[in-house]
């Protein structure tokens, strides 16, 4: 085995839940610091810009920089630069911070979605529809992620993926997925000059974090935190991850003891 470098580590569900650490999460990640290990903090999560998130984690406790973390609107914005669309956007107005202007004398030829519980009604679904629909195939449908669901306070709540479906399933346009478990995300995510196989992601979902991860040679290591529920899962069928931990804490335990050996 490589030595583990570097740790791409998930926020929400892994690090933190809304403004409440994990337990243990802060007093880890200075530990991980302290081990000399490489750190990027990568996330789905498209409810905030970076900076709105970065204020978020330094206020309940974490010591980062903010160009340590590596969202899914990071990597949207570039798709959207890189090939000149000019979308319309489902998304928050805190996340709309992190893309480009819109060209008001040229047509829609995009629809972004991201995590967007206010704009999640009728209305916007459907001038989303409508873009996709009258553009003949021409228009893009862009998910920044397709998550299922995640956790807040007040249990699991529903992420975006069901209405990109149902947008594919209407307009007959299919997604183009950016964030995890996105092949792309990942190896962008990736420090310089580093293998995969010398890094480990940690996260709380076993398909978008882990499998994601191990698909291009990293390993991934699941916690029990966040939106994590064995329960879904028939006996014996949960993805075949690297290593299952109590939370973020105890995988940098595992880790600690992989340096030190």
């Amino acid at each position: 085995m490589a030595p583990v470098k570097a740790a791409l580590i998930d926020l929400s569900g892994t690090l933190h839940i809304e403004d409440q650490p994990t337990e243990g999460a802060v007093e880890a990640l200075n530990r991980l610091r302290e081990l000399g290990i490489s750190v990027k903090f990568v996330t789905n999560t498209t409810k905030e810009s970076v900076s709105s998130l970065y204020a978020r984690l330094a206020k309940i406790g974490f010591q980062l920089k903010q160009n340590e973390i590596y969202s899914s609107l990071t990597a949207a914005s570039h798709y959207i630069q890189n090939n000149g669309l000019n979308p319309y956007y489902i998304v928050t107005d805190d996340a709309r911070k992190d893309f480009p202007a819109n060209d008001s004398t040229r047509e829609h030829d995009a629809v972004v979605i991201g995590l967007a519980p206010e704009r999640f009604s009728y209305d916007y679904i459907n001038e989303a529809f409508r873009i996709l629909h009258n553009s003949k195939g021409r228009a893009r449908l862009v998910a920044i992620h397709e998550g299922k669901f995640y956790k807040t306070k007040q249990g699991i709540s529903l992420g975006p993926g069901c209405f990109v479906k149902g947008l594919e399933f209407s307009s007959g346009v299919k997604s183009v997925c950016i964030g995890k478990p996105n092949e792309y995300f990942f190896r962008s995510a990736l420090p310089n000059g580093l293998n995969p196989e010398e890094c480990v992601m940690i996260g709380d979902d076993p398909n978008d974090d882990c499998l994601g991860a191990m698909a291009i040679g990293m390993k991934g290591y699941l916690v029990e935190t966040g939106k994590y529920q064995p329960e879904l899962y028939e006996q014996n069928s949960l993805p075949k991850v690297s290593g299952i931990f109590k939370n973020f804490s105890a995988v940098v335990d595992q880790i600690g003891e992989m340096v030190s050996k």
